[in-house]
């Protein structure tokens, strides 16, 4: 996709707050038309009245990312407004305080999921059907988080919502056509209502979105900040290569069960 956003449409699900209104003003900052949604109106309207402040051209749709008829809706407005999407950033997500597996309420872990995996879920498949058709250069970035790759907390329901993200993006990733770019903006420890009363410790959402902008205009797969995680990323990946290299080393002929192989060689017969 060109780097040039100018008139181009973006759309961004909890971007009133934190990580997707800095986003928001980084995108408007280079002359595109921003679309904020989230269900709480009287922030959605505080946002783009600072966005319009700044010369950027802004408006909003109320929409509960867990209802797919409000996803839907909100693709609409879109579309009515401007003719299309161009960037989507399934950044809408909710958190939680650190608690055990079995501790955490199972509303409460119904919510996170229905929020931080379903309400991006719902994203792709409205935005993603739609910019298909549409057959013009696209985007969709989904927010997950350092959790997505290592428990950085203890928080149960949220680490699992944040893991699920991962495996959602990986995979609409694969079946998308080319003209639609799609990735995984991973924060690290940012300052944004997610985490009351770390202001002045964890990194500003708009330095977060200084470092991640120009990741997401070269159509980065991963969209990255805090260099400390591969610290934590490499002790699960090293206890995981440790575990085959004891128990299931490669050895010839080790290719006879990988999936993605077998599809290959059955499609290059012609049999799928």
């Amino acid at each position: 996709m060109a780097t040039n956003m100018k008139n181009r449409t973006v759309v961004i699900t909890g971007g009133a707050t934190g990580i997707g209104f800095a986003l928001a003003r980084q995108f408007g900052a280079d002359d595109a038309r921003i679309i904020l949604a989230e269900p709480r109106e009287n922030r959605l309207q505080e946002a783009c009245e600072a966005l319009k402040e700044t010369g950027i051209e802004a408006s909003y749709k109320v929409c509960d990312v867990t209802d797919l008829t409000q996803v839907e809706a909100l693709a609409d407005f879109a579309w009515d407004t401007y003719g299309g999407c161009d960037v989507l950033l399934n950044n809408a997500g909710v958190g939680s305080r650190e608690k055990r597996l079995p501790d955490v309420p199972m509303d409460d872990a119904h919510h996170i999921m229905n929020v931080n995996f379903w309400g991006v879920w719902h994203g792709c498949r409205v935005f993603g059907a739609r910019m298909k058709e549409q057959g013009t250069p696209a985007m969709i970035y989904n927010t997950g988080s350092e959790n997505s790759f290592f428990c950085a907390t203890n928080a149960a329901a949220y680490i699992a919502s944040k893991h699920a993200v991962l495996g959602l993006t990986e995979t609409f990733r694969e079946q998308v056509p080319d003209h639609i770019t799609v990735g995984m903006i991973i924060p690290g420890w940012v300052s944004t209502e997610l985490t009351p009363g770390f202001e002045d410790v964890a990194m500003h959402a708009d330095e977060f979105a200084g470092i991640i902008y120009p990741q997401i205009l070269e159509g980065e797969r991963f969209v990255v900040s805090h260099a400390y995680n591969t610290v934590r990323i490499d002790e699960r990946m090293d206890a995981l290569k440790h575990a085959y290299a004891r128990y299931a080393p490669r050895h010839e002929g080790d290719e006879e069960y990988d999936v993605r192989l077998y599809i290959q060689r059955i499609r290059e017969r012609g049999s799928i």
